[in-house]
Order: structure tokens, then C-alpha cells, then sequence
């Protein structure tokens, strides 16, 4: 069954999205008051168990405050002169506030190349997901200094989408300046209805969907293609007004605010699902007669020591079959080793992967988290 409003009150991992509208008072300069208490309800969601990871719009907005042009430019190097100046003001403002809750910040730049080229996304996902471990917050904007498509067409809607895919979050939310998804464009269409819950993917919701505001790049359509992308990794999304007295605190507790969208699938589901029908393998493993049991009677990971030979041309992060001695599929998954790596630590076991390659990268061979049985 597929999770509804009662997933928003669990434990788990958010990703959080603020738009330029709202963080730069429609323009005026970072509105500092806001932040605080953005920042304020993020601490206590951590301290109420969830992982917070923060997707923040703002330094092109709050660039040209500083700089004081009115208008967003549309030469490329002026945005990024923007994005560079206002970057500074937008990272400050974060982390003194988080200092003030004891919790400690890092700053992600990313741009989406970042997170298509399959290693670079690896090492972006492992940073991410290590910077949560330690519980520290994570506050990843576009690159907007070095990229170039991604100021003309991109969004933070859809980093933030593609952030919650990498971490494997149970929650993306997007706060807005409009209160969540209507069946018309409310400020056109006085009768246009809000949008309480659906599921992602009902094509209904694509005429629903406006544009984006004056200083933003993303409007409900963006937001749509984000909930969307976020639905592959079994996520809900919701996209809620940021304006809304303590609204992550009250979507926490289950409050119906906003547009929640659903995935068609639960998180784990939904990731076995794209493993075993949407990669092609690379490569194969042939275990032993132990990993086999392992990994199909007890649920395990796959270790290097479990392996007996290694065939195919296939890097870190992509599709292997683990067959038995007798050539059978019993699973397929996503190598944490690329093969030449692979072929040196099989065999052997976990602890001594450092010694042998010089470097320590997980001591799975394939996670089981990254794995389906066939």
C-alpha cells in the first residue's frame, strides 16, 4: 500500500526546498527573520528524528540585491557575478543560524552534470549521505557560477528531486510562495480548486500546472516534473506555501497543508524495481555455495570474500548478475568496485580491501540495499 500523510509523521530523511521568493522577501534582500525560523523548524524535525537535508535557492536573487539591479539579467556572466556575490550573504545567513542549535553546516554546490556522469554523482551521493551520517545539515544549491544551461533551463526544484533520489529520502518538500498545486491558475481563475493529494504521475495534473514568478525559474510545472523524478525513488513529495506559520513543524505532525503527491510504489519498492527492469548488466560475479545462501536465505549483503571470479567491463555504481557455480542468475545490483578493483579484493576478506587497493570504499562487494534477488 502506498504511503500517504501518515509517512510525513514517521522518522525518516527530508529534503527541503526554499524558493527565491520566499527567501529573498520577493526581492528585497534575504529576509533574515524568515530564515531564522525556516531554520528553526529544521532543527526540531532533526531533533524529532528526521535527516535533513536543505535545498536552497536565492544567491542569484539575493546577488542582485546586493548589487542592486531591479531586473534578473539575461547574460549569462551577469547571473553568474549574481550567483557568485550573493552565494556569500545566503551561506552566512545559514549558518548562524544552525550554529544557534548547535548543529553544524556544510555547503554543496552541485550542477546537474554533476549528478548525470555516473562517478560524479557516486562521489556527490557518498558525500551527501556521510555528511548525514554525522548530522551535520547539508546545504546544496546550483552551481551557478560555473554552469551555464543550467541558469537558462534548470531549476532547484529539479536538483532538489534529484538530490532526494541520490539520498534516498523519504520526503521531498517544496515551499513556494502559492499555497500547493490548484486545478487552474488561482490568480487568473477565482473557482480554481487546491489540489489536497494525488498521485505523481496522474497526467491530469500537467494542464494544472503554471508558470514560473519573476525572480524563481521554477513554477507548479517544474514542481510537478520534481515530484515526479522523486516518485522513481519512492518519495512523497509536497509542495506547500513557505509563508505558512510553522509549516514544516505542522506537516510533520500530519497537518493537511499544501499538495501531497504520492508514488506509485514505497521506497524500497519502488528502487528494487528500477534495479531489476530499467539497467542493463555489465558484468557478472560467480559466488560460492555460502554467499548464495547469504544473499538469498538471510537477506545479506554480497562481500568480496564470497566471490569466486569476475567477468564483463563494468565501473563503480553499475549493473552486475551474481550467478551460482552452476551459471544460474540469483540476484543482480550495482557494484560499490569497478572490475579491475573487484578482481583484486575477491576472495578476501573485508577488512584488509585498504591494504590491497590503498584506499577503502565499502566493504560490500554489492549492498543489499542495491540489490534484487532473480
Amino acid at each position: 500500500m502506498t504511503v500517504g500523510r501518515d509517512g510525513l509523521t514517521q522518522p525518516g530523511r527530508w529534503v527541503v526546498k526554499i524558493g527565491s521568493a520566499l527567501l529573498t522577501n520577493d526581492g528585497r534582500g534575504l529576509d533574515q527573520r524568515a530564515i531564522a525560523h525556516w531554520v528553526d523548524q529544521l532543527a526540531e524535525l532533526t531533533r524529532g528524528g528526521v535527516e535533513v537535508v536543505l535545498v536552497s535557492s536565492g544567491s542569484v536573487a539575493e546577488g542582485m540585491t546586493r548589487l542592486g539591479w531591479p531586473r534578473r539579467p539575461r547574460e549569462i556572466y551577469r547571473l553568474q557575478a549574481a550567483a557568485a556575490v550573493g552565494q556569500m550573504g545566503l551561506v552566512q545567513a545559514y549558518e548562524t543560524n544552525f550554529r544557534r542549535h548547535g548543529l553544524h553546516t556544510a555547503q554543496i554546490l552541485l550542477t546537474h552534470d554533476d549528478l548525470s556522469n555516473r562517478k560524479r554523482y557516486l562521489n556527490a551521493r557518498a558525500t551527501l549521505r556521510t555528511l548525514i551520517g554525522l548530522g551535520v545539515v547539508a546545504v546544496v544549491n546550483e552551481n551557478d557560477t560555473v554552469a551555464t544551461s543550467e541558469i537558462r533551463f534548470g531549476d532547484n526544484d529539479t536538483l532538489g528531486a534529484l538530490v532526494t533520489n541520490a539520498v534516498e529520502a523519504d520526503v521531498l518538500v517544496l515551499l513556494t510562495d502559492q499555497q500547493g498545486l490548484y486545478s487552474a491558475d488561482p490568480r487568473r481563475d477565482p473557482a480554481a480548486e487546491l489540489i489536497r493529494e494525488a498521485m505523481a504521475q496522474d497526467e491530469r495534473l500537467v494542464a494544472m500546472a503554471g508558470t514560473g514568478g519573476r525572480l524563481g525559474r521554477g513554477g507548479m510545472a517544474t514542481k510537478l516534473s520534481a515530484a515526479r523524478l522523486a516518485a522513481r525513488s519512492g518519495a512523497l513529495t509536497v509542495i506547500a506555501s513557505g509563508r505558512e506559520p510553522d509549516v514544516l513543524l505542522r506537516l510533520h505532525r500530519g497537518e493537511v497543508i499544501g499538495t501531497l503527491l504520492r508514488p506509485e510504489q514505497e521506497p524500497m519498492a519502488a528502487r528494487k524495481q528500477w534495479i531489476a527492469a530499467h539497467l542493463q548488466a555489465r558484468g557478472a560475479l560467480v559466488l560460492d555455495a555460502g554467499a548464495v545462501a547469504a544473499l538469498v536465505e538471510r537477506g545479506k549483503s554480497l562481500l568480496p570474500a564470497g566471490v569466486r571470479s569476475v567477468s564483463g567491463d563494468f565501473s563503480r555504481g553499475e549493473m552486475v548478475l551474481m550467478l551460482d557455480e552452476q551459471g544460474r542468475v540469483v540476484a543482480r545490483g550495482l557494484a560499490n568496485y569497478g572490475v579491475e578493483d573487484a578482481r583484486r579484493i575477491i576472495g578476501r576478506p573485508s577488512q584488509e580491501i585498504e591494504a590491497i587497493l590503498g584506499f577503502m570504499g565499502e566493504e560490500e562487494l554489492v549492498h543489499r540495499d542495491n540489490l534484487v534477488l532473480a
